[in-house]
């Protein structure tokens, strides 16, 4: 069990994850009323205009995927979220109000989706980056984990009590609701003690907004994982989609639908915790969670009643959980620190990017043939996401690699000048985040000049 929290022996980690589980049950409120007032208040129940909705709230982090995440490297992290958070209270505050006051129309909320996007678009990989602000490279993994476990233990409880809020008083007072819960992550940002924070690594030039895509074209591994997410993102993860259309499908309401939300959010939970436990997240981890994904989803597809489909859902959010989280921990741990920012930017474009993508097709299916159907869609691209990471583990010859022969990445954080050496492909199965090699810097002077 110890192993599983030892995040929490940092007091910064401490206060980082109350504030963020506190903002993560207001987000899933939100996110939840967001989708049920464009469903049934703003259309018909419209989910093209749904995935519309979401495709506006996904595109800005692919759009501006450079900018956010040279930022993130650029500027101090701390200060960037304050911002960002104390933007979006401003935003919720304004969609609750203009709903209260009967104002809202389907092209405002489009507007405001948007907003909410660019936001978040430089929101997340600040966020992300953080956590390796909060603790040391060898917890990081750990760290990764527990910020899933808060995200989906906020998943089981928000779109629950946004349901009950939405059917007793309306939608307009969960975004009010939202709003209020921004302050417990700007006051833990506030009290966070900025003499215990890890030292940053800063690159010994100027940085460039193309360094991180050129890292990641040496990265075999990470592109792999890459467009594993990206499959998943875009076509499985539509879960407002899904799950609300069932839920109009068995004759729920949106009290019926927020349930669906949280039951998926008990799996997730459970997948997150299990991440916490392992001592390092691993690429094969990853891509096995794809396959069970797929397996999940598919058999969700075919149940006959309300309760049946919610069962299904558990091990749906365990397996999405499972993969997300571990590819997470993989991009953060084994990634030079003087470009994380900008790769976990990268990460969380192709990984919230795809959604613009998958969204709209994925909501017109669920028009034109049945949420079924486009549950199986969902389905069909996690399994072509297995294929493509078994198929490398495979040709790579990954497969039946001893695990003392796996390469460990090289990376001095302690010094101002932070040496990679890329994973050379007969050894970038999975890096070692727990012993790295450290190369002193007058070493690599006298490689260079020889």
């Amino acid at each position: 069990m110890s192993a599983m929290f030892r995040s929490f022996s940092i007091f910064n980690y401490r206060v980082w994850f109350i504030g963020a589980l506190v903002s993560n049950v207001g987000a899933w409120m939100q996110a939840t009323a967001l989708s049920w007032v464009v469903l049934t208040e703003l259309t018909d129940n419209d989910a093209a205009a749904m995935g519309i909705t979401m495709a506006l709230q996904f595109a800005p982090p692919l759009l501006l995927v450079g900018v956010t995440g040279w930022v993130a490297d650029r500027f101090d992290r701390r200060h960037l979220l304050m911002l960002t958070q104390g933007l979006l209270l401003l935003l919720g505050l304004g969609i609750g109000a203009l709903l209260l006051l009967g104002m809202m129309t389907l092209p405002i909320m489009y507007a405001f989706a948007l907003a909410l996007g660019v936001i978040a678009a430089f929101d997340n990989p600040a966020r992300q980056a953080f956590v390796s602000d909060l603790v040391s490279r060898e917890v990081a993994s750990n760290a990764v984990a527990l910020n899933a476990a808060s995200f989906n233990g906020a998943r089981m409880i928000g779109p629950a009590v946004a349901g009950i809020v939405i059917v007793a008083v309306g939608t307009g007072w969960v975004f009010l609701v939202n709003a209020v819960t921004f302050l417990a992550m700007i006051a833990a940002l506030m009290l966070i003690r900025t003499d215990q924070l890890i030292p940053r690594v800063k690159a010994p030039g100027a940085s460039r907004l193309a360094d991180g895509f050129r890292y990641v074209a040496k990265r075999p591994d990470l592109i792999v994982t890459f467009a594993m997410v990206f499959l998943v993102g875009a076509f499985g993860m539509n879960f407002p989609i899904f799950a609300s259309t069932m839920a109009l499908e068995f004759g729920q309401e949106a009290d019926g639908y927020g349930l669906l939300s949280s039951i998926l959010a008990v799996g997730s939970l459970a997948g997150a915790l299990m991440a916490a436990r392992r001592d390092r997240a691993r690429i094969r981890v990853v891509i096995g969670g794809t396959l069970l994904f797929a397996g999940a989803a598919a058999v969700s597809a075919f149940m006959p009643t309300y309760w049946a489909y919610a069962v299904t859902l558990m091990f749906t959010g365990f397996a999405v959980v499972t993969m997300l989280t571990t590819a997470n921990g993989y991009v953060q741990t084994t990634t030079d620190p003087v470009l994380r920012g900008r790769v976990l930017a990268l990460y969380m474009a192709i990984l919230m990017g795809g959604t613009p993508i998958g969204a709209p097709i994925v909501g017109w299916v669920a028009d034109e043939y049945g949420p079924r159907t486009a549950i199986l869609l969902g389905a069909i691209a996690g399994l072509v996401a297995f294929g493509i990471g078994a198929t490398w583990l495979i040709v790579s010859g990954r497969l039946h690699r001893h695990e003392e022969r796996r390469f460990l990445l090289t990376i001095d954080e302690t010094r101002p000048l932070s040496v990679v050496q890329p994973a050379p492909e007969e050894f970038s199965d999975e890096v070692a985040s727990t012993t790295p090699v450290r190369v002193p810097n007058d070493e690599l002077r006298n490689r260079r000049a020889s």
